[in-house]
């Protein structure tokens, strides 16, 4: 079922819309070039959605224009700037920073706790590598929501590209690489400077609170959804036309792209305790399932051009051979999912089972793929019949010129709407609407929110307080010559930006 704003929001906003098109209408009807440019009806949506930005997405007028790009001549980032020096912001939105010491190329965060969280805990993609003193690169950092303060928690991870906290408030955190692994930790404000000592085998210099969850598929990770049964649903970033590990990329170039994984527990999580011990919890074991879309009513096959329509999850005998089994059983591959999140605004008053999630495909701007946001529900996630197909795939946001490169997602808490990430030099933010109740199934519209000036970073990580007021991002990998290192590596800066209403108040 689609989000719909509350009546007042919705007829304040009606109004205000055939208010704007009257005037629209009468500026046309002055002057018959005008009244030719405004019978592009999709024009005087786009200009009536900017104007109706605050109701809709609680903050002023959007930008029309990304930030100019400045320099790559010389390093951009320095100790006597500001915030706003490096982004564009829509009106009535306010920046600043959490921190400029977060480890370069930090990526996704998550909140920790999750109730009156104090922390974010943010994945570093930086390269397994030894620094001085034979230490190894932070990979799982915490930062106080108050201070600013970071804190390695561990070190040695190959890539750390998604993280969430799960249900049972353990951490969830995996490496987006081929050979990429998954690392739980229990109790991560209480962690501090520990090492994967062996990527291959998980070994770290603290199993009690870290483990290595071999039953989730070995991939090259990014987005994921962990749900409070204990089912963690995935994507794999991965480009059509990429060879097999191993394979002469004659004989095994010819890949389906990334295929979307999920892992259910051998034993559901039943309750919301968090759990006492890594044993105990839901990630430990079980089976891990591919998704191959149907397109079909009747059989479960597959084939090209079915990348939406009903499907069905089919198991993978050997998570640690995911990728490949996933290929020669036919999944469906997508252009590089990314970010993947569950609508936690979807509900399906028929069937309570039922969760939406929606991810991120990258696509190649330069070969005009533009990039898209998927969204399936599955109508039972614990669900293990083969060939059931009880998951329907659609398309939901497609990029265009300017909007472009889809990486991070996030949903906004209350409102469901949905901001999404480029990933590329100077990206932007844009937010998006949740589809109403009009005949067709994609977004009501999307509105630039932010902007990067850095022509050497790239905006990622972006999260949402669970109030919905308050969002983070990381400005990822910015030349930073002029910087200090902090713990002999190289920084991000973290921004916190403000200003967010809820239905316009």
């Amino acid at each position: 079922m689609s989000h719909i704003p509350s009546f007042s929001t919705f007829a304040i906003a009606l109004t205000s819309v055939f208010f704007a098109n009257s005037i629209l209408i009468a500026v046309a009807a002055d002057n018959p070039d005008n009244l030719a440019k405004e019978k592009d009806f999709g024009a005087t949506v786009e200009q009536m959605l900017k104007m109706q930005s605050e109701i809709l997405f609680g903050f002023g007028q959007p930008l029309n224009q990304s930030a100019p790009e400045l320099s790559k001549d010389e390093a951009y980032r320095s100790p006597a700037q500001q915030a706003m020096d490096q982004v564009l912001a829509a009106d009535g939105l306010q920046v600043q920073y959490l921190t400029r010491n977060a480890a370069e190329r930090t990526d996704m965060m998550a909140f920790f706790p999750l109730e009156n969280p104090t922390h974010l805990i943010a994945c570093v993609q930086g390269n397994r590598q030894e620094l001085s003193g034979g230490k190894l690169n932070p990979s799982i950092q915490r930062i106080n929501l108050v201070s600013g303060e970071v804190s390695t928690i561990l070190r040695g991870m190959d890539g750390c590209g998604g993280i969430r906290t799960t249900p049972w408030n353990t951490i969830l955190a995996v490496e987006e690489r081929i050979d990429g692994g998954a690392y739980e930790i229990m109790d991560p404000l209480n962690v501090l400077n520990q090492s994967v000592t062996n990527r291959a085998a998980g070994v770290t210099t603290d199993p009690v609170h870290i483990a290595k969850r071999t039953a989730l598929p070995t991939m090259a990770w990014e987005g994921l959804a962990v749900l409070p049964s204990g089912v963690v649903i995935a994507g794999e970033e991965l480009r059509p036309g990429t060879a097999q590990p191993g394979a002469v990329e004659s004989e095994g170039a010819d890949e389906d792209g990334g295929t979307i994984f999920k892992f259910v527990p051998q034993k559901a999580r039943v309750g919301n305790l968090p759990v006492s011990d890594l044993g105990s919890s839901p990630l430990a074991s079980g089976t891990v399932y591919a998704l191959q879309v149907s397109c079909a009513s009747d059989k479960q096959q597959y084939g090209q051009g079915c990348e939406i329509g009903n499907a069905a999850w089919m198991p993978i005998v050997n998570p640690a051979n995911a990728r490949a089994e996933a290929h020669a059983n036919g999944a469906t591959g997508y252009y590089r999912p990314e970010d993947l999140h569950q609508d936690l605004t979807y509900v399906d008053s028929l069937n309570p089972n039922a969760i939406r999630f929606c991810w991120a495909n990258t696509g190649n701007e330069i070969a005009f793929n533009f990039a898209e946001v998927m969204c399936a529900v599955d109508d039972n996630p614990l669900d293990t019949k083969i060939n059931n197909r009880i998951v329907d795939v659609s398309r939901f946001i497609e990029g265009d010129d300017d909007f472009n490169s889809f990486d991070n997602l996030e949903f906004q808490p209350k409102t469901g709407n949905l901001y999404v990430i480029e990933d590329h030099k100077n990206g932007d933010i844009f937010a998006c609407l949740p589809d109403g109740t009009d005949r067709d199934i994609k977004s009501d519209g999307c509105v630039k929110m932010l902007s990067v000036k850095d022509p050497t970073a790239e905006l990622t990580g972006f999260i949402f307080s669970a109030d919905g007021t308050t969002a983070y991002v990381s400005l990822q990998h910015s030349r930073d010559d002029n910087m200090p290192e902090v713990d002999d590596y190289h920084t991000d800066d973290i921004i916190k930006i403000t200003g967010f209403k809820i239905n316009g108040g």
